[in-house]
């Protein structure tokens, strides 16, 4: 069963981390990928640029504009796929992503989502 992990991010947090505290961190997150990598779990894992673009109808037109998070202070700054038993396990790696500690109650975090099997059916 397949998860989606989206990881969100808060600015303000990232830039005011010293640059040691970040380069650990970015050390404990390359140890966490590559541990899933090693049990064959992890599908994919990437950063996003910022900022996305939006495309949506406005009558029968399709207009792109800045991204549909330009004005929260917390947005998806990457994501991870994970192939794993079931929800408990994705669960579990959720809650061990090292970047969760970092600006506790200021933002951040992680969403889990179960995705559709490639015929389009609910896993």
């Amino acid at each position: 069963m397949k998860y989606l992990m989206l990881i969100y991010g808060n600015d303000e947090i990232w830039s005011s981390l010293p640059a040691d505290d970040f380069s650990t961190l970015i050390g404990e997150v390359d140890a966490f990928n590559d541990a899933l990598r090693a049990s064959g779990e992890l599908v994919d894992s990437q950063g996003l640029v910022p900022r996305a673009r939006s495309v949506r109808m406005t009558g029968d037109t399709p207009v792109v504009t800045d991204g549909p998070y330009l004005e929260a202070k917390e947005y998806v700054g990457s994501y991870f796929v994970v192939d794993v038993d079931g929800e408990e396990r994705a669960l579990e790696i959720a809650r061990s992503y090292p970047a969760l500690g970092f600006g506790t109650g200021n933002g951040g975090g992680l969403e889990v989502w179960p995705l559709m099997s490639g015929n389009g059916s609910e896993p």
